[in-house]
């Protein structure tokens, strides 16, 4: 059993501050079992929609939460979209007999009036699947290969993983992609979603993707904002900064969990993943992610001029702004990108990420920290940051 004390204390002092906590996160990534620390499911306190059985209690929401008291989960809530002006007269009670941790697989811009509702009244927390200092980092290869979904994680086997994966994207558009207004057949969708898998670490050209399903780019740039919106497909904006220089417009494309996106590319096994033309951009993504959850920024970008530089993340924190790199390389050397950045973008600091064992320094403003090291933050990465 893997512990995810951090997420937990994180929930529960989010409970302890606020009325409503509403935790996101992709389907299977975990939240349930995380929701069982507040109210055991099967109790009085604890109501999945997806259960006919607790629909049909929740037909009548104010009815059926009135009189409870304690903490009171409500699983899968983006499935009733109508309960969220209920939460916010039940949350404006006074004194506050009940307080509500609700689980959605999508964010309040997918489920419509959520975030007009209960605004000032809600704290969200996004998690996802495992990350790497969760599981170690000596289990990194099988993390990076199978992806965070605990059942993905945890499977015997690479094979019954890669299968797993298969099933879950095939129920997600089945299933979960329709209800949130996507309206083209499953096949199509699927297509659509292999196709984004190519586009792992690439800069997005819509035109290209409707011109092959034979759709409109707006359609395909709103399906895209879906996939998004339910934590499938990070878009990495662009930093545009004020320079003489073209600087690239449009978004990155990355999968969140780099098992859905080697399911959807049909790379079972870690030879497989190594000898495939998309294991740099997959490892790159991968690394961006547990970079994310590390340092916890309060911005993230890339930035890229038309004349070549780039700097595959630059985010801000506490002020500062901070780039990083990603190398899949034995030694990586000073880049004329990461001069460019330097002067053009004013970076703090530049940090290299490559999977070797070494840490090392290539300017005064540029280290090179091996990628195993990385789930200490900013001090561990950025030094003195």
């Amino acid at each position: 059993m893997i512990e995810r004390k951090h997420i937990t204390q994180h929930i529960a002092r989010a409970l302890g501050r606020g009325r409503i906590v509403s935790l996101l996160g992709p389907r299977q990534c975990g939240k349930t079992t995380l929701a069982g620390t507040f109210a055991e499911q099967g109790s009085s306190l604890y109501f999945d929609l997806e259960d006919p059985i607790d629909r049909t209690k929740m037909a009548q929401p104010q009815n059926a939460l009135m009189g409870l008291k304690g903490t009171v989960v409500i699983d899968e809530v983006q499935r009733q979209p109508d309960l969220f002006p209920i939460l916010r007269v039940l949350a404006d009670r006074k004194p506050l007999p009940a307080k509500f941790l609700i689980l959605g697989s999508a964010s309040p811009d997918i489920i419509k009036h959520s975030s007009e509702s209960l605004a000032g009244r809600l704290e969200r927390i996004i998690i996802r699947g495992f990350s790497l200092s969760e599981i170690g980092a000596g289990v990194s290869e099988k993390h990076w290969l199978r992806g965070g979904l605990p059942r993905s994680f945890l499977a015997r086997t690479n094979e019954e993983s890669f299968l797993w994966r298969r099933e879950y994207a095939q129920s997600f558009v089945e299933r979960d992609l329709p209800s949130y207004g996507v309206s083209l057949p499953p096949l199509t969708l699927l297509r659509f979603w292999t196709m984004l898998a190519h586009y792992q670490g690439q800069i997005f050209n819509s035109s290209d993707i409707a011109r092959s399903l034979g759709i409109g780019v707006p359609t395909v740039k709103r399906y895209l904002d879906v996939l998004t919106g339910v934590f499938m497909i990070r878009q990495l904006q662009p930093w545009y900064a004020n320079i003489k220089k073209r600087q690239v417009k449009a978004p990155k494309i990355y999968f969140h969990d780099t098992g859905i996106l080697h399911a959807l590319l049909g790379v079972r096994t870690m030879n497989e993943l190594l000898a495939h033309p998309k294991h740099g951009a997959s490892w790159e993504g991968y690394v961006i992610e547990e970079v994310i959850h590390s340092v916890e920024p309060d911005d993230v970008y890339f930035w890229a001029t038309h004349q070549g530089a780039e700097i595959d993340l630059v985010f801000s924190k506490g002020g500062r702004m901070y780039g990083v790199e990603i190398k899949r390389a034995d030694a990586p050397t000073m880049t004329p990108s990461m001069r460019v950045a330097l002067e053009d973008l004013k970076l703090e600091r530049i940090t290299v990420i490559y999977p070797g064992e070494k840490r090392y320094s290539l300017h005064k403003k540029v280290d090179v920290v091996p990628f195993k090291t990385i789930t200490g933050g900013m001090k561990t990465m950025f030094g003195s940051a």
